[in-house]
């Protein structure tokens, strides 16, 4: 009887561990491919230090469905978000970094005048949006991959 709970517990512990081991891969491309820090991680999620009023976050989901976020406290980010986001962005959907680039512009774009914005590319979607807080503009944008492209 003991063994076939410890056997039990052990099979439903392994997608768990699984999950998290692809998170740990994803937090490890992401860091690896924009040199920002990770400040704070769970086993799905994670979120880095990027920058002066930049941060990433990373919302680990399991294969091809996970996404990365850049939030920039301010209304128009320097070059630096842009680029830190198409990279992370490629880090976890392998989305040609051109395209990327082009979609956020596009979405960001679109964003300062709607708030909110939609991009489709290459099997994934770019969405940015523009908040104006009590405290200061807060730029948001996120890649997320689309499930059956």
């Amino acid at each position: 009887m003991r063994t076939a709970l410890a056997l039990l517990l052990v099979l439903a512990s392994a997608p768990a561990a699984r999950a998290e081991d692809d998170c740990t891969r994803l937090i490890d491309r992401v860091r690896t491919e924009t040199k920002a820090e990770v400040a704070e991680r769970s086993p799905d999620f994670a979120r880095f230090n990027a920058g002066p009023q930049t941060s990433l976050t990373l919302s680990c989901a399991g294969a091809g469905a996970s996404s990365v976020g850049a939030q920039y406290l301010g209304e128009a980010p320097p070059e630096a978000y842009e680029a830190l986001f198409v990279q992370a962005g490629h880090a976890i959907t392998g989305i040609a970094p051109d395209s990327l680039r082009d979609a956020t512009r596009q979405a960001r774009a679109t964003a300062q005048r709607q708030r909110h914005a939609t991009v489709d590319v290459a099997g994934a979607r770019v969405t940015c949006a523009i908040m104006k807080k009590e405290q200061g503009p807060l730029t948001l944008c996120a890649v997320i991959p689309r499930s059956g492209d």
